[in-house]
């Protein structure tokens, strides 16, 4: 069994459980450049715990999946999710390519999601992780059946809490909680472009929905769907940003009931459910963001991978660039990057 150990209480009880459960554990830390890492952390965790950890650095791959990915997608107006094509284009991948050149069968992770098998050989489905406030199958929508007959989720039916009292009955020390971008030590992702080497957008005009300009942004990189605070707009009634225009280099606002959606369309979807899904209409529960409380939608299939979401109730802040992830009561389907809300129903 390999073991992405990160330094963290999670990937360090993850691998603790699977110890008990009898499994040969050794561990693999990724270096991906950036400072901020906690290798010290993970090697502290194996030595504690008495397995070996194993060191891969990815720098050059992660800077091309994922860093230039994020800079490009705020660069083009749309809001990234990197830890979703992360899980699929780092971790994960380097994960399974590791534990099958060092001849170990599964890998496992610290993710607060569920997997379980199904009638059918070697097919497996993800469930939410019992602890609804931490659960992260929501970022693993992109996985497929390759991955899923070789992973563990150990954490997965265990709450955050559990998992704290379960670290310090192991004598692991509490850490801080990751950081919500891993390259980013500031979590200031405005900061991190203005050092990224491309062009940033110049500043330009905010306008409403009419054309009327109503402020200035310093760069269409500088906001963010929904976006409230930090417009520098004089207006009785608060502005959101609604649009990004980048080539206009314009910001569009409106108030807070032109913020509603009742659905969207999402391309290059993918469904790691191993059940049919499609061709024609889906009934799912379809989350905008990670933290989103999810709303019941009418999901119809179009060509080149692409789906037309109906919302049952209209959502506030649908952004291009994010994802559209759908569920079926705890069951993960699949899901699809938002690419532009649709006002109308």
């Amino acid at each position: 069994m390999l073991v992405g150990i990160s330094g963290g209480v999670d990937s360090a009880v993850a691998a603790a459980i699977l110890k008990e459960r009898g499994y040969h554990v050794e561990g693999l830390y990724i270096q991906n450049g950036f400072p901020g890492g906690n290798e010290a952390d993970a090697a502290a965790v194996a030595e504690r715990l008495g397995f070996p950890l194993h060191r891969l650095d990815i720098t050059s791959s992660f800077r091309e999946n994922v860093v230039d990915y994020f800079a490009g997608e705020y660069l083009a107006g749309r809001t990234p999710n990197p830890c979703i094509v992360c899980n699929k284009k780092i971790k994960f991948r380097y994960l399974l390519e590791e534990a099958q050149k060092r001849e170990l069968g599964h890998i496992a992770t610290g993710h607060y999601t569920r997997i379980e098998g199904t009638e059918r050989e070697d097919c497996f489905r993800i469930l939410k992780g019992i602890d609804k406030g931490k659960d992260q199958s929501y970022f693993l929508f992109q996985l497929g059946q390759e991955e899923l007959k070789h992973l563990i989720f150990p954490n997965g039916d265990r709450t955050k809490e559990e998992v704290r009292k379960m670290a310090s009955g192991l004598g692991l020390p509490p850490r801080k909680e990751s950081q919500e971008i891993c390259f980013i030590p500031d979590d200031n992702y405005r900061n991190f472009l203005e050092n990224y080497p491309a062009a940033l957008p110049r500043p330009g005009n905010i306008v409403d929905e009419k054309g009327n300009i109503v402020g200035r942004h310093q760069g269409t990189h500088s906001v963010t769907i929904g976006q409230r605070k930090g417009l520098n707009i004089a207006s009785e009634r608060p502005y959101y940003v609604l649009e990004i225009d980048t080539k206009r280099n314009e910001v569009i606002v409106g108030r807070e009931e032109d913020q509603l959606a009742h659905g969207l369309i999402a391309t290059n979807c993918s469904w790691i459910s191993p059940d049919p899904v499609g061709p024609d209409v889906l009934h799912a529960k379809t989350h905008i963001r990670s933290r989103h409380r999810g709303v019941d939608s009418e999901v119809t299939f179009l060509p080149d991978k692409r789906v037309h979401v109906r919302f049952e109730t209209p959502q506030k802040a649908v952004a291009p660039g994010q994802a559209a992830v759908f569920f079926q009561g705890d069951y993960l389907l699949g899901g699809g990057w938002i690419e532009r809300r649709l006002r109308d129903a």
